[in-house]
């Protein structure tokens, strides 16, 4: 392994790197696992909650009585019973520029309050909540509260709600305008595009999407009156932030009379990284009924209420060479916020979108500026990729369009662009500068796997059985490992995004592993105990990893971004070191010899050139544990932690390559080959790794070919359950030819790079630029997203999009 800055590399027993099967898998598949739905505490009451039917509308008035007098109903609340809840804050806003948000009362950007009570802004926007004895009741209730609506004009995209005279949501936000955010030189790239031999524009829609993780959000709200404590169970990705976030600035509650516990987690996929307002709702409604509350959602409630991803209108402009050299980039994009800001949703719109748009390819001129926008739909946050499948869609749209243009093949443009090894670390020129990478040889191997140099003559065969053989090439970088804190700070997050992990040796040998992070599906438990074990050199059955309970793990930021295995897993393996630094120096003294003379291998402590002369790894946690005979500068026992935050960000990359066959008669998108050769730096688990890079592309061929969330004009949305909203299966999804390269990131001591979300990013590039590309004779230059048989049988005859 390559040294990193600042660390040694690591020099483990081998057991990362190993292909292990994950530990979490069998109570997952046996039904065993416990999720928030599973929590049944004694004495638990159920809520249920009322949102919106309507888009946008004053509320008149809430009449309550009928409902309250329902069987089994114990409480029926509206916002006029939360006047001592604060909304929920948003924490990530656009850096660097004015922005407008709802107000909070701490000075913070608001979000929403837990219940509304002036004006609904989305269909979905919660109004009133019922607890009862049983679900049942608690929803039937519900159909009993009698609200009156005003009804106000609708809008629904980002750019009419920016035109003048448009409907609007919230006092606080002249215009709808949350922020311009703009990054890059901007009067560099409008030079580029004047002096441009070649200019290519193209407009885009990158579709609203859904979410669809396997289970729907839920919260468990308990408050023991004794110590005035409460705990929350929760679908969370982040329950330290969420701790923080809840106690000190919705509830106003010393943080440590809050815990929160992240049971089991269904999927994720960015949802559940959120402040939702069930979450205060379950805690308040405990505490004053004296009995635990419960809320689990519905599919259609998941679909009505969780923050939905994408959504950006797009005018973008490439300029180059006739020769196929690209020296200026320009976009422009209007980024649909939904009705209030989410958690974090203005900073994936802005930039994680903006500073990203170059992707691999030395651009001398790029400028990027974002209008962010409220508008009456559920609100926007991340969704797998967030903001990095955005850029890639436009930057890999134009580089296909850009190539058409001067009759080059796409992949020669592609490689004469590319980044050069030696530039590294490279200044994307607009905000992001890549730590390490060797784009060319990347580039080179998906196109030799994919078999490109095949293409015209698979196209000539598949005409015979009438279908149109396309391919489309799309590469990536994907920023990732959020932190670094301060520079995070730059970027409009307000809080530390640093991890941290505990090591515990026990006194009979066995290592107990916390950690601040919190799975939703990525098997830390596997991982971690392997950077553990691979530190100590100790087989990793001996290692046990504890996560999601704020009670006993260390602070973390949690799971998104693909950011555990480069910042968790550091800080498990520096915690370790340290562990192991701290064995040395203790084995000398019980060994009896300098401690110059002690070496630490395979899991024992013992003399150079006397091997005879050892303490075991058992050994030497009980004497550890027992401390007898230790010098006062050696602290008895084996507990360490460490919090680790990052020099900067790490950036994995790509090159996807898709091969469609578009039926002539039906317009049916069959996607027959793709292949996927990702750079993630070194790996722990690589077969944990080959699924998360499976499911990233099935779900970015998901957004390229079926999925949309779809509002009418009333805006009400029309896909709100999976009979409407079509998700990829098995039969849509080819095998998948999947290789890598290995780039070590210098900016974490394992030389990780995310990998989790990173081959969501290119797919749906790939995917259009290969359907553009069966269908380039007929002078078809772009599809929007989704590619429905439909929309492409009526490209087929000559129909303008």
């Amino acid at each position: 392994m390559t040294a990193v800055t600042g660390e040694a590399p690591l020099q483990g027993s081998g057991v990362l790197g190993r292909p292990m099967d994950s530990r979490e898998d069998p109570q997952l598949l046996r039904g065993e696992a416990t999720y928030v739905g599973d929590v049944n505490l004694p004495g638990t009451a159920h809520m249920a909650i009322l949102g919106s039917p309507v888009a946008h509308a004053k509320i008149l008035s809430i009449e309550t009585k009928a409902a309250e007098q329902m069987p089994g109903v114990l409480k029926v609340a509206t916002a006029a019973d939360f006047t001592d809840v604060m909304p929920l804050p948003c924490i990530w806003i656009p850096g660097g520029v004015e922005s407008h948000f709802p107000p909070h009362p701490y000075g913070l950007p608001g979000a929403r309050p837990v219940l509304t009570g002036d004006a609904v802004r989305h269909v979905g926007d919660p109004i009133a909540v019922v607890v009862a004895e049983t679900p049942r009741q608690a929803t039937a209730a519900l159909a009993a509260i009698a609200v009156e609506y005003e009804p106000l004009p609708v809008v629904t995209r980002a750019d009419t709600a920016l035109a003048e005279g448009a409907p609007q949501l919230h006092e606080a936000v002249p215009g709808n305008l949350n922020a311009y955010w703009t990054c890059g030189d901007k009067d560099r790239a409008e030079a580029a595009l004047a002096e441009a031999e070649v200019k290519v524009e193209l407009d885009l829609v990158n579709q609203r999407t859904i979410n669809s993780p396997i289970e729907p959000r839920g919260a468990v709200g308990d408050y023991n009156a004794a110590t005035d404590e409460y705990t929350l169970y929760a679908s969370t990705q982040g329950p330290h932030n969420h701790r923080f976030l809840l106690a000190a600035l919705v509830l106003g509650i010393p943080f440590n009379k809050l815990r929160v516990i992240a049971p089991t987690v269904g999927g994720s996929f960015g949802t559940k990284g959120y402040l939702y307002p069930d979450m205060a709702l379950v805690l308040v409604l405990s505490k004053a009924l004296g009995r635990p509350v419960k809320w689990v959602d519905t599919r259609t409630g998941l679909m009505n209420s969780t923050v939905q991803g994408r959504d950006h209108r797009q005018h973008v402009v490439l300029a180059g060479t006739r020769d196929g050299r690209m020296t200026g980039l320009w976009a422009t994009s209007y980024a649909n916020l939904g009705a209030y800001p989410s958690t974090i949703g203005p900073g994936v719109a802005t930039a994680l979108m903006g500073r990203s748009i170059s992707g691999m390819y030395e651009i001398p001129a790029a400028f990027c500026e974002v209008y962010a926008a409220f508008t009456n739909t559920v609100p926007l946050g991340a969704q797998r990729g967030s903001g990095r499948a955005e850029a890639a869609f436009l930057m890999e749209r134009l580089v296909d369009r850009f190539a058409a243009e001067i009759g080059m093949d796409p992949a020669a443009v592609r490689r004469k662009n590319l980044v050069p090894n030696e530039k590294f670390p490279y200044d994307n020129g607009l905000g992001w500068t890549y730590d390490s990478g060797d784009y060319q040889v990347n580039f080179d191997k998906a196109l030799e796997l994919s078999g490109y140099a095949d293409m015209p003559a698979r196209k000539a065969e598949a005409r015979t059985r009438g279908k149109r053989l396309g391919v489309g090439i799309a590469t990536y970088v994907a920023i990732c490992g959020v932190g670094p804190s301060t520079r995070m700070s730059q970027e409009g997050m307000l809080g530390g995004t640093w991890e941290s992990a505990n090591i515990r040796v026990n006194p009979t040998g066995e290592v107990t592993v916390t950690v601040g992070s919190a799975s939703t599906g990525q098997s830390h438990h596997t991982v971690f105990a392997q950077v553990a074990a691979d530190e100590l050199e100790i087989d990793p059955a001996q290692v046990q990893v504890y996560e999601g309970d704020t009670l006993r793990a260390p602070y973390g930021q949690g799971t998104y971004g693909s950011r555990s295995y480069s910042m968790a897993a550091p800080a498990v393996a520096l915690t370790a070191r340290k562990i192991k630094a701290k064995l040395v120096k203790a084995g000398a003294v019980f060994l009896g010899i300098p401690e110059e003379k002690a070496v630490y291998a395979a899991g024992k402590v013992y003399e150079e050139g006397n091997e005879e002369n050892a303490k075991t790894f058992a050994d030497l946690a009980m004497a550890m544990w027992y401390g007898w005979g230790l010098p006062h500068e050696i602290e008895p026992a084996l507990d360490e932690t460490t919090h680790f935050d990052p020099p900067d960000f790490n950036y994995p990359f790509g090159t996807h390559v898709a091969v469609v066959e578009v039926d002539e008669l039906t317009g049916e998108t069959e996607v027959v080959a793709y292949t996927a050769v990702d750079d993630a730096g070194h790996i722990g688990n690589p077969k944990i790794v080959l699924g998360q890079i499976e499911g990233s592309i099935t779900h970015g061929l998901g957004q390229a070919l079926m999925e949309a969330a779809v509002y009418d004009e009333q805006g009400r949305l029309l896909s709100s359950d999976l009979t409407k909203y079509a998700l990829p299966r098995a039969t849509d999804v080819p095998f998948f030819t999947l290789g890598k390269t290995t780039t070590p990131s210098p900016h974490n001591p394992l030389g990780a790079k995310g990998a989790g979300e990173i081959a969501t990013v290119p797919p749906a590039a790939a995917v259009v630029n290969a359907v553009v590309d069966a269908l380039s004779d007929l002078g078809v230059q772009h599809i929007d997203m989704p590619l429905t048989p439909e929309k492409v049988w009526r490209r087929l005859r000559g129909e303008a999009q």
